[in-house]
């Protein structure tokens, strides 16, 4: 093995395992720093242009990007700076266990009957009108927003820290932050963010696929969950959530999709699997759990993936 492939497999487990054991960083958050940062020069560069978007989305994800391989390469003649800088870079950016948090918190007050505050808490997980839900409804936009913040949050990050290192982490959770800010179709963002709502799908992709493909192989129902994935995800707008999202449904063995309300704006989804039955409370719990496992194989397969890659780059060499 390599020194970067053991910085990258031994930072990384680590990271993971700092967001296990503490969440996201309570102050000082670098994704916060970045959002500000973002939000700074989108004052200055809005116009309803794409090109001002394209231009926008270039400086801020090349500044953070940058910055990170700046510092990669600041600490590379030391094996433990490396490996701490990439834990730090993990732990910032990957978010499974808030995740895991908000919607067992969500879960808690339904099952206690308090719907103000499943309500109150919901938009800190997705942008649902809560307003407009009840209580099966706010738990299927708890279940649909843990399958795909899995991928976006997780899964998606480790593959591009795998690929990249301490720059793919950063890189990638700059563009999927800036698609959170600016990527959605409002009349302020539909040319504007145009750049950042592409690139976030080409960057996500990858690991969408394999979250897809993880749910299957840690659910309960694995040939469930390809059926649903390929009847259902593409059909879905959402050429990344639609994978992830189908292939949940599937392994968990429930309904997704049907009508959103987001802002008062009425959307009709695409159902997921059909067949399964509608989603209960219960479900969150089994979604986080689920949502677990496939952040632990993710690491597997991240680092595996890594040294075959490389190792198959070796022989190429030699040979």
């Amino acid at each position: 093995m390599r020194d970067a492939d053991r910085v990258f497999a031994y930072g990384a487990a680590a990271g993971l395992l700092g967001d296990l054991l503490l969440g996201d960083p309570r102050r000082g958050h670098p994704v916060a720093a970045f959002g500000r940062a973002a939000g700074a020069m989108e004052r200055v560069l809005w116009r309803d242009h794409r090109g001002w978007g394209a231009l926008h989305t270039a400086v801020c994800v090349g500044s953070a990007t940058s910055l990170a391989a700046l510092a990669g390469r600041s600490v590379r003649a030391s094996r433990v700076a490396s490996v701490a800088l990439t834990a730090a870079a993990t732990w910032s950016v990957v978010g499974g266990t808030s995740l895991g948090r908000e919607a067992r918190a969500i879960g808690g007050a339904l099952a206690a009957g308090d719907m103000e505050v499943a309500r109150e808490r919901l938009p800190h997980l997705c942008g649902r009108d809560p307003q407009a839900l009840d209580a099966d409804g706010i738990a299927r936009a708890v279940v649909e927003s843990v399958a795909e913040n899995t991928s976006d949050a997780v899964v998606g990050a480790l593959v591009w820290g795998a690929a990249a290192g301490v720059p793919g982490l950063v890189g990638f959770r700059a563009v999927n932050t800036l698609d959170a800010m600016v990527g959605h179709k409002s009349a302020r963002y539909r040319r504007y963010g145009w750049a950042s709502a592409r690139l976030d799908d080409v960057a996500g992709w990858p690991g969408a696929r394999l979250t897809a493909v993880l749910a299957a192989v840690a659910g309960s129902d694995p040939r469930g969950a390809v059926r649903a994935w390929r009847a259902d995800a593409a059909r879905h707008p959402s050429p990344n959530a639609g994978p992830v999202e189908a292939s949940f449904a599937g392994a968990l063995g429930v309904r997704l999709g049907g009508m959103l309300s987001y802002a008062g704006r009425v959307e009709h989804r695409p159902v997921l699997n059909g067949g399964g039955r509608a989603v209960e409370v219960g479900d969150i719990e089994r979604a986080v759990r689920l949502s677990r496992r496939v952040s632990r194989l993710a690491l597997g397969v991240s680092v595996a993936g890594r040294l075959l890659v490389n190792s198959l780059r070796t022989k190429g060499r030699t040979s």
